[in-house]
């Protein structure tokens, strides 16, 4: 298959581009500068791509949009976020709808944040959409695909959860602590996180591209866990204690009150469903303890 990606320097993405290769597929990826002239080229924020970009292309798998942790959640910083989102999204979608020859499936980032912070509720594909900032956001997001979607291409809404990578995210971020064992559970510990290893979401987006499905589809492991819980596992697996807990004060001060608490805070408990009921897919880490032993090679 012949595979446009966008966002292909992100965590998911530069995972996800050499192992298609690995498996004999050609890649052509979608950036914003293309010194070496063998990309094809776009402006999101402008809404602007060649109408033609995208001829002779399989499948589109669009990753790209404005990393959500990366600044404090000030009202233009909110907006990035959601226009680098819907405004990529509408331009990918127009994009395959005029193409010649063009792509049948487009499997479009978005997020377990649609269903917002539900305690302990178990939420999966079928649940209701949350009412927060990143709900309200990832609705619009998973509405942005609509033109490919009449135009009969198989979209696939990728809710993509905590993915675990010693690479990047929030385990690298958090295994400076653990491994001189400052590292405890956040607040409460009480909130659920839902997470993926890399591994496993790569082996994902790789099955939906020839997967009979549609629609949205979590990609979360069978399995998820409190914050408390998730402490204990990367401790016990680092050899490391864990009973400094974090209080919720220093993340709201460090990243504002609203950012903190949908990181951090609120938790959803996701299953997987639509992977779960796909008897061609099976998770490579299902359990965490065994996710961060192959990560971190322990």
């Amino acid at each position: 298959m012949r595979i446009a990606v966008t966002g292909s320097t992100g965590l998911i993405g530069s995972a996800l581009l050499p192992h298609l290769r690995s498996l004999g597929h050609e890649t052509v990826r979608v950036v914003r500068n293309d010194p070496t002239g063998s990309d094809v080229t776009w402006s999101p924020a402008q809404r602007r791509i060649d109408p033609h970009a995208l001829d002779g292309i399989d499948a589109v798998v669009h990753l790209a949009g404005a990393g959500i942790a990366d600044h404090r959640w000030t009202d233009d910083y909110k907006e990035e976020i959601r226009d680098s989102r819907i405004a990529g999204t509408e331009t990918i979608a127009g994009a395959i709808v005029s193409a010649d020859d063009g792509p049948t499936v487009l499997l479009s980032g978005s997020a377990i944040g649609i269903y917002g912070g539900r305690g302990g509720e178990e939420l999966d594909e079928q649940s209701a959409p949350g009412d927060d900032f990143l709900a309200d956001v990832t609705v619009q997001w998973e509405g942005a695909t609509n033109a490919a979607e009449d135009a009969g291409v198989r979209v696939v809404h990728l809710r993509t959860g905590i993915v675990l990578s010693a690479d990047g995210g929030a385990l690298k971020k958090q295994l400076p602590l653990f491994k001189l064992g400052l590292g405890g559970k956040m607040g409460s510990g009480e909130q659920w996180q839902s997470w993926i290893s890399i591994d496993d979401e790569i082996a994902a987006i790789t099955h939906l591209l020839d997967a009979d499905v549609a629609g949205p589809v979590n990609l979360t492991s069978p399995f998820p866990v409190t914050n408390a819980e998730f402490a204990d596992v990367l401790g016990a697996v680092l050899h490391r204690p864990t009973f400094l807990p974090i209080p919720k004060f220093g993340p709201r001060l460090l990243l504002g009150r609203e950012l903190a608490d949908s990181l951090l805070f609120d938790g959803q408990k996701v299953t997987p469903a639509v992977l779960q009921a796909d008897a061609d897919f099976e998770f490579l880490h299902p359990d965490l303890e065994s996710a961060l032993r192959s990560l971190l090679h322990r």
